[in-house]
């Protein structure tokens, strides 16, 4: 055989890999909606907290935004998944799994540095988790509210990494 078809085969194969990785790490649906409504309550509710224990007007504004973007993306998914008929967690179980998103509360001046780093963190997960779902969802509305949100949560990484960096 040919060094040109031995490269070609071994670089379909590759590929082939590659997809099959991509394709292994692809969330359902179901898991999906679940995980996103999760990050969207934890970083509704540690925004709640900050808005209320901080005394800085950027970060007042940062949690304003964080929690008008969130909640109406959270409203998204819920029609999605009544649209799809989709059996999600109850609100409960979404719940109690934001709360094991939610970071740990710190006082005094340390809070506002705390709360920018771990919505820089999580915000990048977020991210993530939107573009894969973007790149590999099958369901139209899921794609679609995967390519509408991310660029509010790609703003929102920008405004966290400017409030950890003033902090």
């Amino acid at each position: 055989m040919s060094r040109i078809a031995t490269r070609l085969r071994t670089a379909s194969f590759a590929v082939l890999l590659g997809l099959g990785a991509s394709s292994a790490f692809a969330q359902s649906p179901v898991e999906f909606i679940n995980e996103a409504s999760a990050q969207g309550i934890a970083d509704i509710e540690a925004s709640r907290l900050a808005h209320q224990k901080t005394a800085s007007q950027e970060v007042k504004d940062y949690t304003i935004q964080v929690i008008n973007d969130r909640t109406t993306a959270n409203q998204h998914l819920a029609k999605i998944a009544r649209k799809l008929e989709l059996p999600v967690a109850d609100r409960e179980e979404v719940v109690s799994k934001a709360k094991t998103l939610m970071p740990p509360v710190q006082d005094g001046d340390a809070f506002d540095a705390a709360y920018a780093a771990s919505q820089v963190k999580a915000t990048e997960e977020a991210i993530k988790q939107i573009q894969q779902q973007a790149q590999t969802s099958e369901v139209p509305e899921l794609k679609a509210f995967a390519e509408e949100t991310l660029p509010k949560l790609e703003n929102h990484l920008q405004m966290a990494r400017a409030l950890q960096a003033s902090r």
